[in-house]
Order: C-alpha cells, then sequence, then structure tokens
C-alpha cells in the first residue's frame, strides 16, 4: 500500500499516510490520461467562431469591369477572397467539437494522473491547513514553508472560505474540492497539496 509523508503549515513533517492502492497505486497510462486531457479541452471550446463566405458577403452582384481591353486583371466580383471586405476561403463556421469519454475511463484517468504524481513526489499532504488570517502573505508563507514555488493545485475537503480568499491572489495556486478534480488539473500542476480531509474526500468519492 502507497505511504506518503504528512506536513504541517511550518513545513515540518508530522507523521505518515497511508493510502489506497486502487487510488494511488495505479500503472501510468499515459494514452489514457491524453484521451481525458483532451476530452476536457474540447468539450470546454464554445464553437462559435463564424466567418462569410463569398456567397454571404453582401454587394459584388456586379462585375466590376468588362472582361477584356481594360488592361488589368478580369474579375467578376469584388466580394471574391482576394479583394479587401471579400468573402473568406474555407470560412470556419458554429461547430460542435466535444467528445464522449466512458465515465469508467475519465475516473481511471485521475486516478493514473495522482499515482503519477505520487510516485514522482509531487503530491504533498498537510495535517490540516488552517490560517491565522484569511490573507494572501498567511497562504504564501504556508506555501514557502513547503517549499513551493511553482504551480500547485490546492484540493479542498469542502468550502474553505479563508483559503479561498488567501489564495486568490496567488497566480500560482489552483482550487479544485475534492470530488471535482479532474485530470488536466492534475497533469498541468506540478504538485498537489491536499490536506488529509482531502485525501479522505477523494477516498470517498474515487473508490468505487
Amino acid at each position: 500500500m502507497p505511504s506518503v509523508k504528512v506536513y504541517n503549515t511550518s513545513g515540518a513533517e508530522v507523521g505518515q499516510m497511508e493510502l489506497p492502492e486502487e487510488i494511488f497505486g495505479c500503472e501510468y497510462n499515459e494514452a489514457l490520461i491524453h484521451q481525458a486531457v483532451v476530452t476536457m479541452l474540447a468539450n470546454e471550446r464554445q464553437g462559435t467562431k463564424s466567418t462569410l463566405t463569398r456567397a454571404e458577403v453582401s454587394g459584388g452582384g456586379r462585375k466590376p469591369w468588362r472582361q477584356k481591353g481594360t488592361g488589368r486583371a478580369r474579375h467578376g466580383s469584388i466580394r471574391a477572397p482576394q479583394w479587401t471586405g471579400g468573402g473568406v476561403v474555407f470560412a470556419p463556421k458554429p461547430r460542435d467539437f466535444s467528445k464522449k469519454m466512458n465515465v469508467k475511463a475519465r475516473r481511471q484517468a485521475i486516478k493514473v494522473a495522482l499515482s503519477h504524481k505520487l510516485a514522482n513526489g509531487e503530491f504533498i499532504v498537510l495535517d490540516e491547513l488552517k490560517l491565522p488570517a484569511p490573507k494572501t502573505k498567511e497562504m504564501a508563507k504556508v506555501l514557502d514553508n513547503l517549499k513551493i514555488d511553482n504551480k500547485v493545485l490546492l484540493v479542498l475537503a469542502g468550502e474553505c472560505e479563508d483559503v479561498k480568499r488567501a489564495s486568490f491572489n496567488l497566480p500560482n495556486v489552483i482550487l479544485a474540492k475534492a470530488e471535482n478534480i479532474n485530470t488536466y488539473q492534475i497533469v498541468n500542476s506540478d504538485k498537489v497539496l491536499v490536506t488529509r480531509e482531502g485525501v479522505g474526500k477523494i477516498t470517498e468519492v474515487f473508490a468505487q
């Protein structure tokens, strides 16, 4: 059974914690993680971009000048793509970019990503996260004590307004609830920071 060191907000080690094998002991599967990330990013696309083709641009119904004898290039419409104000060749149109991924596969991708973070020493567990005041400097001090100076995914077990307010102005902190974490958030962060309570919530949600 995998285990991880537990730290306090001062950065001192206060114990060890065993983690469930079915969540934190999965074999790395790059293809599954890739599928989960691509699916999520595709589903976030609005797909609303749209420009006009030459058939949709107004005007240009008359031939601008006669075919021969002017010394200029022949043209049939001032709304052709080579003209300023003309239509767009192969114009992008609204479309649905969404992809489907089975729920079991999506959940497994999260487990694989968490296991990979743990194996690489990028999964940090806090005994508890209580701040003296909901201020940015207090949260920054905790991260400094834990030697975290890059992008970190902070996983909360529930609503914690003090931590949210203290983390709001820290650009390297991504907040997420334990039940709502996704593969992209995990792989897009350099480290994952979670409390004991958060680990319990992750186990409750994903150990099914």
